[in-house]
């Protein structure tokens, strides 16, 4: 009764208001003529657009609007945006309005002004990274890391102080984390990315899942009544070589949008791991040279279609393959007490890998009437299919390199699929006071995968059943949210949101006959309050309730060898951890920013790396064993300090205090951590931009883990010919090779480890692009009232 009576009050609005409506006109010229189809745009108070238009042939337009205060916009290519804010209280002409032509050759119709590098909402940071230079080639993990306050390492990408985070596309979730989400990315072309938002504390509209934020990816749509293809050819040289070519169209015309990209890449990358374990009767020195196939194919397709001037139907496609083999060389050096090498452990690998992915969304988008009420739905189906074949035989010699015996030879052959379907609706509903919105989601997940173990040693396989394992995983998740948000006067809007989500979790191994599940309802309250002091001070505070759910495969009991003196188990008794999240944040002129932060974890599970001194073996595992506060404060700097010179520079100072609540025999440590990022582009002519980017993290302590320093050097080129359409970039990226993960160290059970592992961080980048197409289209002549999902597309 109870969960009934909260979705009544979640999806329910207490009451909506009458309200007449006004009529808001103009014209808009140039210096001299009407100009047709400029778009204008009605924003509110958190620059939202609730309505648009478009000019007639005679240059005039007229919205009908409640009353209140408004931002409107007006563009038009070939001429500077026109801004203003306006406050309607009953009807109103703004009489002619004239346009400015821009400063470049409009025949070509070529346009210098941007967008701010950095924006800060109400409650987002949007970071624009169309006109990053070493993004050139790259994919949207690349794009993902040149985000200010974001960081890529080892698998997981952070928001600085917050933890591992989330990422969406245009607003729907991407069920895949760790490797398995890089790799995703990795097939998505940064070139298609036109901006990415960074969400520390994301809306009760978004998932509640995710201690570290979320990471949404907004993807470029095309301009409106043109057609543009976009091809890239780029070649990186690291140990070995990579060649990448990536293909975009766009083609919008009169009531469809449509837009298709490929993207192929074939080469090999290094990777090289140490790891050192000071077990007490001797020092086990690992080393490993690993040579991975970098294979990949993966395509997107979408489609829009106008029904009406008030209705949008959808839908999107996205593919992607991937075969990561990779041929492994593994030497172990056996010390004993008196620091001399006793023997030698040499594990020789192939690992047959492979992983897939597609991803289907039907989308319908509706304007209900002219006051900004909107009504939208989503369905989507998201599978991954991974396989994964391994052998590998340990064989032991003598310190002079004399074979003696060998100690393990195995098949390890695993397979992973992942289904996820879910259905969500939305709803804009403003009313008299206040913009209210709401909506509910259902998502249905299920995850089988298994490990069988085969023992090679005889020459034949061997099933091992008691090291092999069937694990079904289920994830059903149903969630309701209310939010509203109110401009309170000129210089204060608050926004409010409230999420339930209730869960249903059920983890069985067939090969353990082990079964837990989890059921349980939680509510996410956030805050959002931003108050503008004068026109070049902000202020903007925020509050968000998470929870971080287990990953599928950490949720699995069984064992998987890694070598023969080192295993990896999940633990299906793990809980999901909960975090309050506060940020406070100062904004001057638009270009400074200084943010601190308050973050408390509570449960929180992770990796413990822990060694048995009697066997000598390493057991990697998973546990709920901390709770944690992270504190710190960030100024962040970005700006085109002059026409020829633009920097986007962001200095941290992190801390953490940390208290481990499970007995895992280990001391917890903490004190800061410093890091600094700086990424300068320097315009060396009409047609050359050279862009130097920096970042150096200084050794910390967190926890159970000590982490090394961490810098890198990058620099770009870019070179444009035949009027902007043709672009060759050079990047050379982490020049000094020092970008990698060092020195990770812990001390568990009285045994200290220290791990370092380097990805090919160096590498060279030639990239070659080009772009045609047509912005002049002939158009039927019609009034288009879908001016939201158009303005997306700039």
């Amino acid at each position: 009764m109870k969960k009934a009576n909260l979705l009544i009050f979640l999806l329910l609005p207490l009451f909506c208001l009458a309200q007449s409506t006004f009529a808001l006109k103009g014209k808009v010229t140039n210096s001299s003529n009407p100009l047709e189809w400029a778009d204008v745009s009605i924003l509110n108070a958190e620059g939202k657009i609730i309505d648009g238009i478009t000019t007639k042939q005679d240059g005039t337009f007229e919205i009908n609007i409640k009353k209140g205060f408004y931002k409107i916009e007006i563009s038009l290519l070939g001429f500077t945006d026109f801004q203003r804010e306006i406050s309607v209280e009953s009807d109103l002409d703004l009489g002619i309005i004239s346009l400015k032509e821009s400063a470049t050759n409009l025949n070509e119709v070529v346009i210098k002004t941007q967008k701010n590098i950095v924006e800060q909402k109400i409650d987002r940071v949007v970071y624009n990274v169309e006109n990053n230079i070493s993004t050139a080639g790259g994919d949207a993990l690349t794009a993902i890391n040149t985000a200010p306050g974001v960081v890529v390492q080892s698998s997981a990408i952070n928001i600085l102080g917050k933890g591992a985070s989330r990422v969406m596309i245009d607003g729907r979730m991407i069920e895949l984390s760790g490797e398995e989400l890089n790799d995703f990315l990795k097939s998505i072309s940064a070139s298609d990315i036109k901006s990415i938002e960074i969400i520390a504390n994301p809306p009760a509209k978004y998932e509640a899942n995710g201690s570290g934020g979320i990471i949404n990816i907004i993807m470029k749509k095309g301009i409106r009544d043109s057609w543009k293809n976009t091809s890239i050819l780029s070649y990186d040289q690291n140990t070995y070589g990579i060649y990448t070519l990536r293909n975009s169209f766009f083609h919008n015309k009169n009531k469809f949008r449509f837009a298709a990209s490929v993207n192929g890449r074939l080469g090999n990358s290094r990777s090289t791991e140490d790891l050192d374990i000071n077990y007490p009767n001797g020092l086990w020195q690992l080393r490993d040279d690993s040579k991975q196939k970098e294979n990949n194919l993966s395509g997107r397709f979408s489609l829009d279609y106008d029904v009406s001037d008030k209705t949008t139907i959808g839908f999107q496609y996205l593919n992607e393959r991937y075969n990561p083999d990779m041929k492994s060389n593994t030497v172990i050096k056996i010390f004993n007490n008196q620091n001399s090498v006793d023997s030698l452990l040499v594990n020789n690998g192939f690992n047959n890998k492979y992983s897939g992915s597609q991803t289907y969304n039907a989308h319908l988008v509706s304007k209900l009437d002219t006051i900004g009420r909107k009504f939208s739905i989503d369905l989507d189906y998201f599978t991954y299919d991974s396989k994964f074949d391994k052998n590998f035989t340990a064989n032991s010699y003598s310190p002079d390199g004399t074979y003696q015996n060998t100690n393990q030879s195995a098949r390890n052959n695993s397979k992973q699929n992942i289904d996820n379907y879910s259905i969500k609706a939305d709803m804009e509903h403003p009313i008299a006071f206040m913009n209210l919105s709401y909506g509910a989601k259902a998502s249905f997940i299920k995850s089988n995968s298994n490990v069988f173990y085969y023992n090679t040693i005889t020459g034949n396989p061997v099933l091992d059943p008691n090291q092999s394992n069937v694990f079904e995983y289920t994830e059903n998740n149903q969630a309701v949210y209310m939010n509203v948000d109110k401009k309170m006067n000129e210089k204060l809007s608050v926004q409010l949101g409230l999420r339930a989500e209730n869960t249903q979790t059920n983890g069985y191994s067939g090969t353990l006959s082990q079964e837990v599940t989890n059921n349980y309802l939680k509510l996410f309250p956030s805050l959002y309050l931003d108050y503008k002091l004068n026109v070049n001070h902000g202020l903007n505070f925020t509050y968000g309730k998470r929870i971080n759910r287990p990953g599928f495969g950490l949720l699995n009991p069984f064992r998987t060898y890694i070598n023969s003196n080192s295993y990896s188990e999940g633990n299906p008794f793990l809980k999901p951890s909960f975090s309050n999240n506060f940020d406070f944040t100062y904004s001057y002129k638009k270009n400074l920013r200084t943010n601190i932060f308050f973050n408390v974890i509570n449960d929180g599970y992770g990796v413990i790396f822990r060694s048995n001194p009697e066997t000598n073996t390493q057991i990697i595992s998973r546990e709920n064993y901390f709770n944690e506060s992270s504190f710190g404060i960030g100024e962040s700097y970005a700006a085109e300090v002059t026409n020829w010179f633009e920097t986007q520079s962001s200095v941290y100072l992190l801390g953490s205090k940390t208290t481990f609540i499970s007995n895992i025999n280990a001391v917890p440590s903490n004190n800061a951590q410093l890091y600094f990022t700086t990424e300068n582009t320097f315009s060396l002519g009409e047609t050359t931009k050279l862009q130097v980017e920096y970042f150096y993290s200084s050794p910390f302590k967190k926890g159970l883990y000590e982490i090394g320093y961490m810098a890198g050097l990058n620099l770009a080129v870019r070179q444009s010919f035949l009027k902007n359409n043709l672009q060759l970039s050079f990047l050379v990226n982490d020049i000094f090779n020092t970008s990698y993960l060092k020195d990770y160290k812990s001390v568990v059970n009285g045994v200290t480890q220290v791990y370092s592992q380097n990805e090919s961080n160096r590498f060279l980048r030639l990239s070659a692009t080009y772009n045609f197409g047509n912005k002049k289209i002939k158009v039927q002549e019609r009034d288009f009232g879908n001016k939201e999902e158009k303005k997306r597309t700039k």
